[in-house]
């Protein structure tokens, strides 16, 4: 049992170090015509819609993020917020579970016949998580419609991190989700 807990915690570590990215875009759009953004009216929306999950300070983190990243592709910031492309983000968090199954016992064959060992017995365990997803969309500025999407999906830890990790952990995921942008 000892290690089926060691075996759930490097699983769920493991998630933590690597965010699975996923893009979708409009192909007939002209991306090199896009050269100013601004925010839409929520500037971060939230799945579930749980107050547990609102926070002022999350919303400034992802919102400095997603400006930094966006200046760095040369888009430029619109003052009156009619930019060419309009901006939402949205943080979802999923309650997910996994089975895991391990098998413990069993026999060995040597080479001249005969087994060794105990009997064998399998255990099987369910491990409930958390994913978070940071969703970065893209509409065009003229007729609302999405012509980018990006999203980056990583399984939460059970223990909280400090404020400075989920500032970094924010960055380095609009940093990976926005690198795909503008599609090529």
């Amino acid at each position: 049992m000892r290690n089926l807990s060691y075996l759930i915690a490097a699983l769920l570590l493991s998630g933590c170090a690597s965010v699975s990215l996923e893009r979708d875009f409009d192909p007939s759009r002209d991306f090199g015509a896009y050269r100013s953004w601004s925010w839409m009216d929520d500037k971060l929306a939230y799945q579930p819609d749980d107050a547990r999950l609102k926070s002022d300070i999350t919303e400034a983190r992802i919102s400095q993020a997603v400006a930094e990243q966006l200046e760095q592709r040369g888009l430029r910031q619109a003052a009156d917020g009619k930019g060419d492309l309009k901006v939402q983000s949205v943080l979802i968090v999923d309650e997910r579970q996994d089975q895991i199954t391990t098998q413990y016992g069993g026999g060995w064959g040597g080479y001249w016949g005969g087994y060794w060992g105990g009997p064998a017995f399998t255990e099987t365990s369910r491990v409930d998580y958390k994913v978070a997803t940071l969703q970065i969309d893209l509409y065009d500025g003229k007729d609302g419609k999405l012509v980018w999407r990006g999203s980056g999906e990583q399984v939460m830890r059970s223990q909280p991190p400090t404020p400075a990790e989920r500032e970094r952990a924010i960055r380095e995921t609009v940093t990976q989700v926005l690198s795909q942008y503008p599609p090529r």
